[in-house]
């Protein structure tokens, strides 16, 4: 496909938003996936986070995460181009809300899809500076390091349990992952859609299974900050035992990861 033609085309920037789209359903299941290692330990969720950090030197999270600037611009751009060009095409609102049934499926998920998004990307930029840069991070430089077998491993566990033991940033996380839930349960199957892989016989089968997906990964991402919440106190402790067992650094100087 000829990216500049794509991005010309009403068609190209559905099948891109598409193909974007289905990409980071693949990267918020295996998100989900390693943050479950929460609910393991400190020790299996900081080898986890150290390990996708330093894999291939470095090397292999700076190219991961090149692709993926790359991809979600791609996907934000051609979804805000997407959504203009329905606003354009009516020449006036819906006469009714609800589903109009048929392949249109128009919902609340569907018609939120812009909002939901811009939410989500501004989301995604304070969470990477929290969580991968450290940028709030309430606990003194030599609170964030732990040394395991002589290397330096940044405590991340022990950032996530502080920050979900204020009820503040529990509920937003929370707030935000119904957000996620909603823009998935039209976004996943309206992918495939726009890659022309739905037909009237295939579409009901899609839809549900987006659905499905959808609620599940709510679903796991609601649950961890509910249940970090809830039951902090197990979670500290835990947390004290790790730091306790391993040398605390003095302050790193090898750079944030997560």
């Amino acid at each position: 496909m000829n990216f500049g033609a794509a991005i010309g085309s009403s068609v190209g920037r559905k099948i891109l938003n598409g193909i974007t789209g289905l990409f980071f359903v693949g990267f918020v299941i295996g998100h989900l996936t390693g943050n479950l290692l929460l609910l393991v330990g400190p020790g299996p969720f900081n080898d986890y986070a150290h390990f996708l950090t330093h894999a291939f030197h470095g090397v292999g999270v700076l190219l991961a995460e090149a692709v993926m600037v790359v991809f979600l611009g791609v996907h934000a751009a051609t979804g805000i181009s997407v959504w203009m060009n329905k606003s354009r095409a009516r020449s006036r609102g819906y006469e009714m809300n609800g589903n109009a049934g048929g392949r249109s499926n128009k919902s609340a998920a569907s018609k939120s899809m812009l909002y939901t998004g811009l939410l989500l990307l501004a989301f995604i930029a304070f969470h990477v500076a929290q969580f991968k840069f450290g940028i709030i991070d309430p606990r003194s430089p030599e609170d964030q390091w732990v040394m395991v077998d002589g290397v330096h491993v940044r405590n991340l566990y022990g950032l996530v349990v502080d920050s979900f033991q204020q009820p503040f940033w529990a509920i937003g996380y929370i707030v935000i992952m119904i957000m996620l839930g909603t823009h998935l349960w039209h976004g996943i199957w309206s992918a495939f859609q726009s890659l022309g892989m739905a037909n009237d016989r295939y579409l009901p089968i899609l839809r549900n299974a987006g659905h499905g997906l959808a609620v599940l990964l709510a679903i796991g991402f609601i649950a961890l900050p509910a249940v970090i919440f809830l039951g902090n106190n197990h979670f500290q402790q835990l947390d004290q035992q790790y730091e306790t067992t391993y040398k605390i650094a003095a302050p790193a100087t090898v750079g944030h990861g997560g």
